[in-house]
């Protein structure tokens, strides 16, 4: 049956109020400005700036739309959007010359990584993971895609919305992550990376080529690279039992382990642009190959505790693939008056292989057990959207589009104990299918020369079935997302704009969240009990999506310079708020209760949150100045879960606060340019119930680099990440009953990581 959740009654009659006056609808976002033609006057050239991208000379044939798209920078697009939107272009891309897109990110305002430094880990607007809404050249990445897989090199821009479109999708409570790979531009360019990085010892290379050109009528963009990951790295594991209640300790045990691996990453991208006589074709495919192999050695002792520990030793080790293979088709046609089609069909396939072999061993090396479990899984899937776009005059456009969507993925699961297959109950093959239906409208008005407005509706139906030996699960949810923005300048021509954003948006809960098979510990067989630490994890076939009513609110001022400054307020209210919890349970797979982690809806949350932002030259404020780049933003975020006691009772992984500092230098008459900077998170606590709670640490991450120019053709980088290294701690509690309490602490080690990059152009 459709899932509803229910509305926040204030806010919500606000948004659908909004949506009946003003008819939905976008302005589209992802089209090459250099590559269609549009009636628009061109944009006055913008001062210079370090700030600004890498222009690209128009030829004589191209219009004025054209030659504007080149030209506009990244703060100007920012300042014309009219939905709140952060662009981060190929000029500061290229700055950095960051190793992945997780260092490019975490340097944005509100943006988290999780996990310790250098590690890699999922990304996070306003603290808020898995609600943040990942895209690649605006459709969703499949399931084991990482962002960390992709080059930056192969990356055009990056698009930050804070806030839904419906356009874009609803299922972004905190915010999307938009990224577009290379465009193609109408001269020739061939440009050549080459890489070399270290990191405690391990070397990682790489080679990234991009070659751009035209043909007749014909542009074409293709990107290929190639990188070699090697690292090693050092872990502890603190697991303690005692009595809360009297501070007696029961057992300590402590792991510690190193892990040795290496990641082969292979990418290509392209960009196929035929110009046709009212519009484009397109053809974008891309190709993704991850390889990776991993052992670890740990040696597990016990100072106290009577019983003895299952094991003195363990070895593992994992070889993994994730392969993906996609291809993005668009055609776009314009009509007499201004309106326009746009239509997409898009379909691709991903593979994921793994094998992990874990021994265990007691102190004279003899074997104790052995746990083999090997998975192969497959996702195939496509959609269809097309869109109407009718301009209307007096800057007044209207968008209205629908979506369908279909995904199958098929998996394969053996898991051994000793040679004897677990769970036997739940069949080792799982198929699940989901269908997801869109349909939207928007209304992008310039209402005043003070006054713009962009509002929305959009409907999506999503049903998720899930087929297992025994089991079959459905799940079916349906939302409408009233969705309204608004930008106002109090002076038409001046540099001060004020924006306020309504909206509803949802999180649909993912495969492996309603999917009831288990996923046995491997440190416990299910011949026996396991701990709460270390407990089996299984899906929930009855979760309902959340829902969250929000709203945002900015102000920035815009600077003669190029730069900006913007604060920025938002408020979440989450209804059915999803989250895994550990329980003891009567569980099928065992003959005795087994600890088990399953997502459960459990209420509602508040988030809030103060996000400030500062991009500068240091000349607007002191006269002859070097020039010197400042860039500075600081978030500060509070959230409450109710029916959760505090304190911590936040959403989960969301800090008290993040913030960035950075300056970049062009040293005067020379080729040099200098530059760092820091992020710092600081260490929190979330409980997550009455009975348990989950600790991270604080992060605190310094980078520099040098940049030298030795020609208008080649350009040096040196770049030294994470310098003064800060170990990563983490760590639970949980309560198993009033005598019993168990605490797991880990420290991860971090690593100063050096490269040099040196990019030629051809």
């Amino acid at each position: 049956m459709p899932a509803c959740p229910t509305r926040s009654r204030a806010l919500g009659a606000l948004m659908a109020a909004a949506a009946m006056v003003v008819v939905p609808a976008v302005r589209a976002q992802s089209a090459p400005p250099t590559t269609e033609p549009t009636p628009s006057p061109a944009a006055p050239p913008s001062p210079p700036s370090a700030t600004q991208p890498r222009t690209e000379p128009a030829p004589a044939q191209l219009d004025r739309v054209e030659v504007r798209g080149a030209q506009e920078s990244d703060t100007q697009q920012r300042q014309r959007s009219t939905a709140s939107k952060i662009i981060v272009g190929r000029e500061e891309i290229e700055r950095y010359g960051d190793a992945t897109v997780g260092e490019l990110l975490r340097r944005l305002p509100g943006v988290t990584q999780q996990g310790a430094p250098g590690r890699g880990g999922r990304i996070a607007m306003r603290g808020l993971g898995g609600y943040t809404q990942i895209l690649l050249d605006g459709q969703r990445v499949p399931p084991g895609f990482s962002i960390d897989s992709l080059n930056p090199d192969q990356i055009e821009r990056i698009e930050i919305l804070r806030a839904p479109t419906a356009e874009t999708g609803a299922r972004a409570i905190a915010g999307t992550i938009n990224i577009v790979t290379r465009e193609g531009f109408v001269r020739r360019i061939n440009d050549v990376v080459a890489t070399v990085g270290e990191e405690n010892g391990q070397w990682q290379p790489g080679l990234s080529v991009t070659r751009n050109d035209t043909v007749g009528t014909l542009i074409y963009n293709v990107s290929a690279s190639i990188n070699r990951n090697a690292f090693e790295n050092e872990d502890r594991l603190v697991t303690t039992q005692d009595d809360p209640s009297t501070g007696t300790l029961r057992q300590l045990q402590q792991e510690d382990s190193v892990s040795r691996g290496r990641n082969l990453r292979s990418s290509a991208t392209a960009r196929v642009q035929q110009r046709l006589p009212n519009g484009m074709l397109t053809l974008a495919p891309f190709l993704l190959d991850v390889r990776s192999d991993v052992a670890r050695s740990a040696q597990l002792t016990q100072p106290v505790g009577s019983t003895p520990p299952l094991y003195a030793a363990a070895d593992s080790t994992r070889e993994g693939r994730f392969s993906l293979a996609r291809i993005n088709t668009s055609w776009r046609h314009r009509f007499a008056g201004g309106a326009s089609v746009e239509s997409r069909l898009n379909f691709g396939e991903g593979r994921n292989e793994s094998d992990s072999l874990r021994r265990e061993t007691d102190a004279a090396g003899s074997l104790l057990r052995s746990f083999d479990d090997r998975i192969r899984s497959r996702q195939r899937g496509g959609d269809l959207g097309t869109k109407l776009s009718f301009a209307l005059g007096s800057g007044h456009s209207l968008v209205a589009g629908a979506e369908i969507e279909t995904a199958q993925r098929e998996e394969t699961r053996s898991t051994l104990q000793d040679g004897v297959a677990q769970a036997t109950d739940f069949g080792d093959d799982l198929e699940a299918r989901s269908t997801r239906l869109a349909a939207y409208a928007q209304d992008e008005w310039s209402i005043t020369p003070q006054w713009a407005a962009h509002a929305g509706l959009r409907w999506e139906g999503i049903e998720t079935r899930g087929e297992g030996a025994t089991q079959t699960a459905t799940n079916r949810s349906s939302v409408f997302s009233p969705l309204l923005h608004a930008v106002y300048k109090p002076k038409p021509d001046g540099r001060d704009q004020f924006r306020i954003s309504l909206t509803r948006s949802y999180r649909s809960p993912n495969l492996n969240d309603l999917i009831a098979r288990p996923s046995i510990s491997q440190r416990f067989p299910v011949s026996g009990p396991n701990t709460p630490t270390s407990p089996d994890r299984a899906g929930n076939p009855s979760l309902r999506p959340e829902l969250a009513t929000g709203i945002d609110l900015a102000a920035e001022r815009y600077l003669t310079s190029g730069g900006m400054l913007s604060a920025s307020l938002f408020v979440r209210r989450i209804e059915d708020l999803m989250r895994t919890l550990t329980a003891l349970e009567t569980v099928s797979w065992s003959g005795v209760p087994r600890w088990v982690a399953r997502p459960q809806n459990i209420g509602e949350a508040t988030s809030t949150g103060i996000e400030l932002e500062a991009k500068l030259r240091l000349s607007e404020f002191i006269a002859d100045a070097p020039p010197v780049d400042l860039r500075a933003n600081a978030s500060v975020f509070r959230s409450r879960v109710s029916g959760v006691p505090g304190p911590d009772n936040r959403l989960d992984s969301q800090p008290d606060f993040t913030a960035n500092l950075g300056a970049d230098w062009r040293v005067r008459r020379t080729p040099l340019m200098l530059g760092a900077s820091v992020n710092f998170t600081p260490a929190f606590d979330t409980r997550l119930s009455e009975t348990q709670t989950i600790a991270e640490g604080r992060k605190r991450v310094f980078d520099a680099y040098a940049q030298w120019t030795v020609s208008p053709a080649l350009r040096l980088r040196l770049t030294a990440s994470n310098i003064a290294p800060l170990d990563y701690e983490s760590g639970s509690v949980l309560v198993v009953d009033p005598t019993t309490r168990e605490t797991t602490r880990s420290v991860a080690q971090s690593y100063v990581a050096w490269r040099l990059r040196a990019e030629w152009k051809l």
